[in-house]
């Protein structure tokens, strides 16, 4: 008994039903407190991983910072060798692509390597305004211009503007006179003895070449067109001789026609005051027609050789007395102190005599003075 009740002194029939409960309690709750033991070894056992996880984690940064820091000496050789082909790039386009280096030189700076169009990039309506104002300024300082060839009728002024070339037009006025007053018609001059044309027109020089020209003109113009001179340009430059600037000097001056003279003072200055950058006379006389009405041309023509002649000389422009030097993007390539530019003007400007024997009345009201003949003086 003492036994028994030692072991369980309550029957299990008379314990009350908390008791009975709470012994299964007893039992589960131990495993609890394995579990939560448990769950403290899994989440230290978790915990070790994440331990090793945080290198983990750190080796995937420290792989992408890896490459970034083994990109940038890459990316600063990509940059070197760009920078490189960037400074042997000019050196090789020009053999290349001429037009696309000119471009880019233009992007670069302002056009000082390539020949500009117009100053300081102005527009195409800003140049032409700036031309025409030019033209207008010369034709105030030269209202009696003309051109400066001694002719009585076409055929003479064709005879002469062949003649002109390599030489004066003073000299070719002084040498005329003794020519078309033994050969007036050009049938009288088809009909010449060359020998003796050759001796009056020596002091114009290459005087065989030009006999042969005028000879030969006068020969068509006998054959071809009556003895009379055509008034078209596809007709004058068939002329021995006779090219585009000398067909415009004999429709302007002689038939009233419109035509630009692209003679070598004329090709100096637009170039130097920027119309064209065009060398070739036939685009330089499309260029700068473009910028005038055609009713302009030809005493735009004379403007422009009078100006050459008398201030913007080739070698040394007379910049400080030039009317149109605020105008002028070349202002400065000659003298510019005006004392000293006064004295490099010519002809009227300068006062001395003009280029013409027999100028217009308009010229010597204007101040100009003959030129003298030849032999005289």
């Amino acid at each position: 008994m003492k036994k028994n009740a030692d072991k369980d002194p309550v029957p299990a029939d008379a314990r009350p039903a908390s008791a009975k409960k709470a012994a299964p309690a007893k039992k589960k709750a131990a495993p609890a407190k394995t579990s939560a033991a448990a769950r403290k070894t899994a989440s230290a056992k978790e915990a070790a991983p994440s331990k090793k996880a945080a290198p983990a984690e750190t080796s995937p940064s420290a792989k992408k910072a890896a490459p970034s820091k083994k990109a940038a000496p890459a990316k600063k050789g990509s940059a070197a060798k760009s920078a490189s082909v960037r400074r042997q790039a000019p050196a090789r386009k020009p053999a290349v692509a001429p037009k696309k280096a000119a471009a880019a030189v233009k992007g670069v700076a302002p056009a000082k390597t390539v020949a500009p169009k117009s100053p300081r990039a102005e527009s195409r309506t800003a140049l032409v305004r700036r031309a025409r104002r030019i033209d207008r300024e010369l034709a105030e300082v030269y209202p009696y211009a003309h051109p400066e060839l001694d002719f009585e009728n076409p055929f003479q002024l064709v005879v002469a503007t062949v003649l002109s070339a390599q030489t004066t037009d003073l000299r070719v006025n002084q040498t005329t006179p003794a020519l078309f007053a033994k050969y007036p018609t050009p049938e009288d001059l088809a009909a010449a003895n060359p020998e003796e044309v050759e001796e009056i027109l020596r002091p114009t020089g290459f005087f065989r070449a030009k006999t042969k020209s005028v000879i030969g003109l006068s020969k068509a113009l006998v054959e071809d067109f009556g003895g009379e001179v055509p008034g078209r340009l596809a007709d004058l430059v068939k002329l021995p001789g006779v090219g585009r600037k000398t067909a415009f000097v004999v429709l302007g001056n002689a038939f009233g026609r419109p035509g630009i003279t692209v003679d070598t003072h004329f090709q100096r200055l637009v170039r130097r005051w920027q119309w064209t950058d065009e060398t070739d006379p036939d685009k330089i006389e499309a260029a700068v027609g473009a910028l005038f009405p055609k009713s302009d041309w030809t005493d735009l023509s004379h403007h422009v050789i009078w100006h050459g002649r008398r201030i913007c000389h080739a070698r040394k422009p007379a910049c400080g007395a030039c009317p149109i030097a605020p105008l002028c993007p070349a202002y400065g390539e000659g003298e510019t102190d005006p004392e000293k530019a006064r004295k490099l003007l010519k002809y009227e400007k300068g006062g001395f005599p003009g280029q013409r024997l027999n100028p217009p009345q308009a010229y010597l009201d204007a101040g100009g003075t003959p030129a003298p003949p030849l032999g005289a003086g």
